[in-house]
């Protein structure tokens, strides 16, 4: 379309569909919203004339193209508009979410050089206005639930509004001069900063990965081609939108004319919002898809043994149908040359065989867990993580189709997703269009061929420019246009990618043994009983892990057991209860699994709390291994006490 921006896009549907939703606002007092569906439709003419006027009111306080403001709150109908208006003056908008530390925000305004800040409420303003000094360059902060009373008490250099008063301000701009915006709009190009996007990372400080409009109309243009997406198609909303992610996502929504509905990532409310919205699309990252499955399995154990193995025989047969019918229609991972052919003879008997049983359990089962995703649904994303096996198998064996995807915050960040018609498993897809990449060897550099594990190196005009004020960081992982993604990976003969672990997660044993911690890991949590883990093993004879247990599952277990204990941590210390964990991991992780022997845990240690969100696990819900090995050292190095001596 050759837009230079995501707001001229949205400007231009704007204009060609102005009555179609663009949002869908859950507000029961708003009009149109009812008891059966609180969703109101906000269309692309009203959703255009609030950016607008957002822009104009910016514009009015003294933002103009270069300036740097800050973003902080969670995912709201209103963040997009603040993002749009703020991108629409070629200004440079800074995200972050509620769920920062107070010395994280601090940090970011402050390095970022951001003279404004949009909050989302009176608790996000309090947090800034406690770490106000003169040093910081703000000159005003905006709420944007309007939660800003009469009474605002702030240094006289600080100027405090609510969002509404930043729209009359901004519909007085325009009434004076209609093009007050529009020409600001004008004047952004493609290659013009866009935004700063600080890394939560698994490793070190935030760094500010600075992003251009050309990244984002880049991947918006090729993946509204994979997608094949419709204007009458409703995305289901609920990660946190600072993160690049949901962000990008957002944008292609609206690049596709399509709607987005915003709800939260809790079980119920999720379910009921789908039951009333009824989305076509859902985006999640993969502990979502992992709840559901294991809402699921909860439910089918608390109505007895006898559903439960019902329940598991047809899940078998689904899976076995699902594996049978990729490889069938050649959608499995190839990495040496076949003959297509082959594999579908030997295919096809077996996949007749096992069609009325598949056919028996839709109806049963599977149709019933689809109309749990509102009775429309095309298909989810999945993003942020690596999507473990036992969930991806699960949801196609009951026919929702969940297509993986990849990328870093340093690519904007969609780098390739399975394809919607032809979904290869066990891998995210092939790369988008006009997307460079390369398997080099770690050490040579070398390229590898297909089905050799080595580091992914990607080349794309949506390559950040670099992190803000840091150019030995950029130069350590941005050369001769290439960025090194820090990701272990396989390519297929069809170049579709497989992602195997992390260079810098990787375990070296003490006996020269390279672990890469991420499969073992997704193959305990495929037991119910697991919410969390780590292994760890760095220098070390052998591996150990850090496990948190499902508590209610871990209850059940005490009372079905008749144990008596004092508190949790006593619990986690009883010995029925730790040599049916030992139990679980021996029965999950050992070579008649695929595990080679030196790949097996040895030691265990059950936490009372579950990993501290932000500090030891990103926004995205990934590892921050560093942080947790420095906060529980102690605990690691029980683990290993034995050896060390033996």
């Amino acid at each position: 379309m050759g837009w230079p921006s995501v707001v001229r896009w949205v400007q231009d549907l704007a204009h060609r569909q102005p009555d179609r939703p663009a949002q869908y606002v859950k507000a029961n007092s708003l009009a149109g919203a009812s008891a059966s569906n609180p969703f109101t439709p906000v269309s692309y003419k009203e959703f255009w004339s609030r950016i607008e006027a957002f822009g104009a009111g910016l514009k009015d306080l003294g933002v103009t193209k270069g300036s740097h403001v800050a973003l902080i709150s969670d995912n709201r109908p209103e963040w997009l508009i603040a993002d749009l208006a703020v991108l629409g003056l070629g200004a440079v908008d800074v995200p972050r979410g509620n769920d920062a530390t107070q010395e994280e925000i601090a940090y970011i305004v402050a390095h970022a050089d951001c003279s404004w800040a949009i909050v989302e409420n009176q608790a996000q303003l309090e947090r800034l206005l406690a770490i106000f000094t003169p040093a910081l360059p703000l000159r005003a902060l905006i709420v944007l639930d309007n939660s800003l009373g009469t009474h605002r008490k702030a240094p006289s250099s600080l100027q405090l509004l609510n969002a509404s008063e930043v729209l009359i301000l901004g519909q007085k701009a325009l009434h004076l001069d209609p093009q007050t915006f529009a020409r600001s709009l004008d004047s952004v190009r493609e290659d013009d900063l866009a935004t700063l996007i600080y890394t939560s990372g698994t490793t070190g400080e935030p760094k500010g990965v600075m992003l251009t409009h050309r990244s984002f109309i880049f991947q918006m243009e090729r993946a509204l081609k994979i997608l094949e997406l419709q204007p009458e198609d409703v995305f289901l909303s609920v990660l946190p939108i600072w993160h690049s992610y949901e962000r990008a996502i957002e944008y292609i929504v609206l690049g596709g004319g399509a709607s987005i509905g915003y709800s939260r990532p809790v079980g119920k409310i999720m379910l009921e919002d789908m039951a009333a919205l009824k989305p076509t699309w859902f985006i999640s990252v993969p502990r979502i898809w992992e709840s559901i499955r294991s809402a699921i399995y909860r439910n089918i154990k608390s109505k007895g043994r006898l559903v439960r193995v019902v329940f598991d025989f047809f899940i078998g047969i689904g899976s076995r149908y699902a594996d049978l019918r990729d490889k069938f229609f050649n959608r499995w991972p190839r990495y040496v040359p076949h003959w297509p052919l082959g594999t579908r003879v030997t295919t096809a008997l077996p996949l007749l065989f096992l069609l009325p049983l598949r056919q028996l359990g839709d109806l049963l089962i599977f149709k019933k867990l689809r109309q749990l995703l509102g009775g429309f649904f095309i298909a989810g994303i999945s993003g942020g993580g690596a999507l473990p096996r036992h969930v991806d198998d699960f949801f196609r064996a009951v026919g929702v189709l969940v297509l993986e995807g990849y990328g870093l915050t340093e690519t904007a960040p969609v780098l390739s997703v399975r394809l919607r018609f032809h979904p290869v498993p066990l891998t995210v897809g092939p790369m988008l269009p006009d997307v460079e990449f390369e398997i080099r060897d770690e050490a040579t550099l070398s390229v590898l061929s297909p089905g050799q594990k080595g580091v992914l190196w990607v080349k794309s005009p949506q390559v950040m420019l670099g992190y803000y004020k840091r150019p030995d960081l950029t130069q350590a992982v941005v050369i001769d246009g290439w960025l090194n993604t820090g990701d272990l990976a396989v390519s297929t003969l069809n170049k579709e990618i497989r992602i195997v672990g992390r260079v810098k997660d990787t375990i070296v044993l003490l006996g020269g043994e390279n672990v890469e911690p991420e499969p073992i890991e997704q193959r305990l949590l495929q037991s119910e009983f697991i919410d969390q883990v780590m292994v760890v093993g760095q220098d070390q004879k052998y591996l150990g892990a850090l496990i948190v247990p499902n508590s209610e599952l871990l209850e059940a277990f005490a009372q079905d057991r008749n144990l008596s204990y004092m508190d949790r941590e006593d619990l986690l210390e009883n010995p029925v209860v730790l040599e049916y964990v030992r139990e679980i991991i021996q029965h999950l992780v050992n070579p008649r699994s695929g595990f080679k022997p030196f790949e097996c845990v040895y030691q265990f240690k059950l936490l009372a709390r579950p990993f501290e969100p932000v500090v030891e696990v990103t926004a995205s819900l990934k590892l921050r291994r560093l942080v947790i090995a420095e906060r529980r050292a102690q605990t690691i190095q029980s683990l290993f006490r034995n050896a060390q001596t033996a």
